[in-house]
């Protein structure tokens, strides 16, 4: 079952992981309040998630990079 839901996280751009290790709370109340937060703001939050996940790619490019430049 634990494999199961790293692929799925890896796969699902690893946001709510993120999120939950950098707060220092569980990753299932991260997604919990994410799916409350969708109920009450109509979807907009989705913006966020997207956001975050673009600046989480980006962010591991540019490390990458940096690596490869530097060897």
């Amino acid at each position: 079952m634990e494999l199961l839901r790293n692929r799925v996280e890896r796969s699902a751009f690893g946001i709510f992981a993120w999120m939950a290790d950098q707060m220092g709370i569980s990753r299932r109340r991260v997604r919990v309040y994410f799916m409350y937060l969708s109920c009450l703001s109509i979807g907009s939050n989705l913006l966020f998630y997207f956001f975050v996940a673009f600046w989480l790619n980006v962010r591991n490019y540019m490390r990458e990079g940096r690596r490869l430049f530097l060897r």
